[in-house]
């Protein structure tokens, strides 16, 4: 059974490419103002702007979090 719930959570993983607000909240459990305090203006914290939106590569991003 765990090894099936594993292998469905790596499957959801490598569908995202980029997380957008909404994911990076979500997967941190952090609010916006707790993000930008934290770790959003690190210079090594992977983002891009797009229009006005913030976008985050998926597994840069995981690894950031991480470390």
């Amino acid at each position: 059974m765990a090894q099936k719930i594993d292998e469905k959570l790596k499957e959801i993983d490598s569908e995202l490419v980029f997380w957008d607000t909404k994911e990076l909240m979500r997967r941190t459990c952090m609010c916006w103002n707790t993000i930008q305090k934290e770790f959003f203006f690190d210079k090594h914290f992977p983002k891009r702007k797009i229009g006005s939106k913030w976008y985050f590569p998926a597994s840069e991003t995981k690894q950031f979090l991480l470390l």
